[in-house]
């Protein structure tokens, strides 16, 4: 009986795996068409002949290699800010004793519920105030501080023992030692995960690039990629070319990074 169920399991998740490939492998089938086999009525699933040609044509009408640097400085931008700024509140959110800590935890708490598009325009007025409309730190701005990285690392600074903040209280430690040199790293995991998070959201981000840049030269690859969308018709095997071209380094980043991934994901299910 125990093996039938399990076979049961095996199988939903092998079809709940092949519903999540199947539209990676009909993007990857649709760039290499040509136009009339992609807006064929009933659909080909399969070209003809794979169309190469696509992907150089896309590459000559965007420049990919900026998308990639300004996508990477802004990934880069938010894990470096989201991790630092998330630790040092969740930490005094966690361990530390001061007026107002649980308002203000609360609040962090309210932002997690309010949706992200109300903070759109207050974001935008802030960064024109600041004079970085349409630059690469602009990309930056709404990831630097994360409500949720607050909230989850506070999850992991609880976990710890108190024994070990006393001992380095005895030992003569102050309240940045005990941070910085002994509860930081044993919550390496969940700034692991807090990373891996913060650079999904950022890389996959699309409405802020559109508004903040309007540069060709200062949009990333999410937003570089919403020009081929024509109002009236779109060329869907270029399309899909360069979402070929945009997706494959987190791909290969995935590949590389497999078990960070998948341990700081997990870890972070088990602390919450």
């Amino acid at each position: 009986m125990r093996k039938n169920k399990n076979w049961i399991i095996h199988l939903l998740l092998v079809l709940g795996g092949l519903i999540m490939v199947v539209p990676f492998v009909w993007m990857v089938l649709t760039a290499g068409k040509t136009l009339p086999e992609s807006t064929q009525i009933p659909p080909t699933i399969f070209p003809k002949k794979f169309q190469f040609i696509n992907f150089k044509d896309v590459a000559k009408v965007l420049p990919f290699g900026k998308f990639y640097f300004n996508t990477l400085l802004m990934v880069l931008g938010r894990v470096a800010g989201s991790v630092m700024f998330s630790a040092t509140a969740a930490f005094a959110c966690a361990r530390l004793k001061f007026p107002g800590r649980d308002l203000f935890f609360g609040m962090v708490l309210v932002q997690m519920m309010i949706p992200s598009q109300i903070f759109i325009t207050p974001q935008y007025l802030l960064v024109q105030k600041m004079g970085l409309l349409d630059t690469i730190p602009a990309l930056m701005v709404p990831g630097i501080v994360s409500a949720f990285g607050t909230f989850l690392l506070r999850q992991f600074f609880l976990g710890l023992p108190n024994d070990l903040e006393e001992a380095a209280v005895l030992d003569g430690a102050n309240v940045w030692t005990i941070f910085y040199k002994i509860m930081l790293p044993l919550a390496r995991s969940g700034l692991v995960a807090l990373a891996i998070f913060t650079a999904l959201f950022a890389f996959k981000d699309l409405m802020w690039p559109l508004i903040v840049n309007s540069s060709m030269g200062k949009m990333t690859l999410s937003s570089g990629l919403a020009n081929l969308q024509g109002q009236y018709t779109t060329n869907y095997p270029q399309l899909m070319s360069g979402s070929v071209l945009a997706i494959w380094p987190m791909i290969l980043i995935f590949i590389l990074f497999q078990k960070k991934f998948i341990e700081g994901i997990a870890t972070t299910g088990g602390k919450l």
